[in-house]
């Protein structure tokens, strides 16, 4: 199928591992050039030439998107290199896998800058770039913690609760422009920090990894973990013209382990 993406350029942030490697990827495969940030230089320029493999260009820049000054410079670098920005994956981010008590201010604040600030920001350096394109595609990528009680993740609740909300707001404004805002909650997916995540929950039940995947595997209709080229195809939707007139939407891709109705 063809997306109409070839010679377009997206943005991925947090693009050298996980979901956001896997998104990177898939819109390279399309004909898209990438540009991708990331805090590890090593994985950054392994991911860009994964890329540059797929015949297009390949743009890595380090930065801490928690701080104000790296988005600025990376957003500037990366329309200065490619000369314009269609796609922006915002996908960068953190977790503190604990329980209430032993979450502190500082990790509240973290998560929050480098996950909800840091979306916030760069789609507001972005847009007029898309704007004067005269169209762009947003996606934003939340958590399935947006809807649901996760003891143990907290912060990620209220970081995801409200990318939720900033792109419902934020789509309503960047449509003047034709671009569209959407964001996609995945479930349990098999990358390095959902993993971390596991080892926590063994630690606090007295049990080991493995019995803690069967258990979450158990829960979730499908069978099985979602992989993160689940969440690259869901965005590669996002981002095609087949899905033109949506946007300020939130949708799950989680195996069908969401138990609540949301209309």
């Amino acid at each position: 199928m063809d997306f109409q993406l070839d010679n377009k350029v997206a943005l991925v942030t947090g693009g050298s591992r996980g979901i956001g490697r896997a998104a990177a990827l898939m819109l390279a495969d399309q004909g898209m050039h990438v540009a991708i940030c990331g805090r590890t230089e090593e994985s950054l320029e392994t991911t860009a030439t994964d890329i540059r493999a797929r015949g297009v260009q390949a743009w890595a820049f380090p930065a801490d998107v928690s701080r104000v000054a790296d988005v600025t410079e990376l957003v500037g670098r990366a329309a200065t290199a490619a000369n314009r920005i269609d796609v922006l994956v915002n996908n960068a981010v953190t977790s503190t896998s604990a329980p209430f008590d032993e979450l502190t201010d500082d990790e509240f604040r973290y998560h929050i800058d480098v996950k909800l600030m840091a979306y916030i920001r760069i789609a507001r350096l972005v847009l007029p770039h898309m704007a004067r394109q005269g169209s762009g595609r947003i996606v934003n990528i939340g958590g399935m913690t947006a809807r649901i009680v996760a003891p143990l993740r907290m912060t990620n609740g209220v970081v995801n609760a409200g990318v939720a909300n900033f792109t419902k707001q934020f789509a309503g404004y960047a449509a003047r422009h034709n671009v569209t805002v959407n964001c996609i909650h995945p479930g349990y997916t098999a990358t390095e920090r959902v993993m971390q995540i596991f080892e926590r929950e063994a630690k606090e039940s007295d049990s080991d990894v493995e019995t803690v995947i069967a258990r979450r595997t158990g829960d979730i209709p499908l069978g099985k973990l979602v992989q993160p080229q689940d969440i690259a195809s869901a965005a590669l939707f996002f981002c095609s013209p087949l899905a033109g007139m949506i946007t300020g939407q939130c949708i799950a891709v989680d195996g069908g382990s969401g138990e609540a109705v949301n209309y």
